[in-house]
C-alpha cells in the first residue's frame, strides 16, 4: 500500500502484512466454504470495517458454519443463541440475581458478552426479543437494570434469518434492519462444489481451522481501514446514490443516512483488500447492492412490472454520474 495517511507508523502494521493477514484469513474461511469466495470477502469486509452481518436464506445452505469458521480464523470468543418464540432478552443481555449468603444482587452476562454473537434464525422470535440487540448493535454497550455495560472489543454481530413466508418467521423491524452494515445470501453451491463438501465433512474441516488473526490485530486492521483515503468525489458519490434511492421512483422507501455511512466505511475495507489504500467508485459500487438491499423498499411500480430489487438498484446506479478519480 502507498501512504496518503501514514498507514504503517500510526496502526503499527504495514500494508504487505494487512494484505497477507486478510489473505490468510480468507484461505482458512474457503476452506470450509467452498465455491463462495465473494461471499467470503464481503462478510470479511464488513467485519474489518466494524459492521454487522445479516444472512438471509434457506436452512442448509451453510449459513451458521460460516459465521463459526470466521470466529476461528479471527480468535474470537463465540456464542451462539437459537432464536424460537420462548428466548426472552434477558437471555440475550443478561439478568440481575440475588443472593441469599450476600444480600446483594448480582449480574449474569448474557450472551451478547462476547466478541462475535450468532444470532441463528433471528426472525423466528419475539419482536422484544428482537429489539433487545437494537442498543447493543448500535452503541456496543448493554442496558440492563439501569446500569450499562460496555461489551467486549470488538463486537460483530452476525444474525440469519430464514426468507419471509417461512413457517414461524416474521419481518425484522425496519430500525433493527439499517443496524446490519449487509445482507447477503450464500444460495445453492454449484455441482462441483457440492461434490467436495460431501467429500470434506465441512464440521471436520471446522475443527481443522487455524486462528491466522488474534483480535488485537483485527482491531489494528480496524483503524488502518479507517484511515483509507477518500476523494471528495467519492464521498459525493455516495451521497448521490443515497439521494438517489430517496427520490427514484422506483423505491418507496430509500436509504437513510446511517446507509451511507455504512457504504463508506465497507468500501474502504474493500479497497483495503483489494491492497489500496485509496476508495474508488468501482468499490461502491460493489457492495451497494449488499448495503441498500435489506435498507429499500420497491415502490408498486416497480413490483408491478416484476422488476427485482437488485435490477431496481443497477438501475437506479445508472442515473448517478461515476466521478473520475
Amino acid at each position: 500500500m502507498q501512504n496518503h495517511e501514514t498507514q504503517q507508523g500510526s496502526v503499527g502494521m504495514g500494508g504487505a502484512e494487512i494484505r497477507h493477514k486478510l489473505a490468510l484469513v480468507q484461505q482458512e474461511v474457503n476452506k470450509v466454504i467452498r465455491g463462495k469466495q465473494d461471499v467470503v470477502e464481503r462478510v470479511l469486509a464488513a467485519i474489518v470495517s466494524g459492521g454487522h452481518i445479516l444472512m438471509e436464506d434457506i436452512p442448509g445452505v451453510g449459513k451458521t458454519t460460516l459465521a463459526t469458521t470466521f470466529a476461528k480464523a479471527l480468535s474470537l470468543d463465540y456464542k451462539r443463541v437459537q432464536f424460537t418464540p420462548d428466548v426472552l432478552p434477558s437471555d440475550i443481555l443478561g439478568f440481575s440475581m440475588y443472593q441469599n449468603t450476600t444480600g446483594q444482587f448480582v449480574f449474569r452476562e448474557g450472551a451478547v458478552f462476547c466478541n462475535l454473537f450468532l444470532a441463528d434464525e433471528i426472525n423466528r422470535t419475539s419482536p422484544k426479543t428482537q429489539s433487545a440487540l437494537l442498543e447493543v448493535m448500535e452503541e456496543h454497550h448493554a442496558t440492563v437494570d439501569g446500569v450499562t455495560r460496555e461489551l467486549p472489543d470488538p463486537f460483530i454481530v452476525i444474525a440469519t434469518e430464514n426468507p419471509l413466508g417461512s413457517s414461524g418467521t416474521q419481518m425484522l423491524p425496519e430500525s433493527q434492519l439499517d443496524r446490519f452494515m449487509i445482507c447477503v445470501s450464500m444460495g445453492y453451491p454449484a455441482h462441483r462444489d457440492a461434490v467436495d463438501i460431501l467429500k470434506g465433512e465441512t464440521m471436520n474441516l471446522v475443527a481443522g481451522v487455524q486462528a491466522v488473526l488474534s483480535e488485537q490485530e483485527l482491531c489494528v486492521l480496524r483503524n488502518a481501514c479507517e484511515r483509507i483515503y477518500v476523494h471528495d468525489s467519492v464521498y459525493e458519490y455516495i451521497v448521490d446514490l443515497v439521494e438517489e434511492s430517496r427520490r427514484n421512483p422506483l423505491f418507496e422507501m430509500g436509504a437513510s443516512p446511517r446507509a451511507a455511512i455504512a457504504l463508506l466505511r465497507i468500501s474502504r475495507a474493500t479497497a483495503m483488500l483489494q491492497g489500496r489504500d485509496f476508495v474508488t467508485a468501482q468499490d461502491v459500487q460493489a457492495v451497494l447492492k449488499d448495503v441498500l438491499g435489506h435498507r429499500v423498499k420497491r415502490s408498486a411500480k416497480a413490483k408491478a412490472s416484476g422488476m427485482s430489487k437488485e435490477e431496481a438498484i443497477r438501475q437506479m446506479v445508472q442515473k448517478v454520474k461515476v466521478p473520475r478519480t
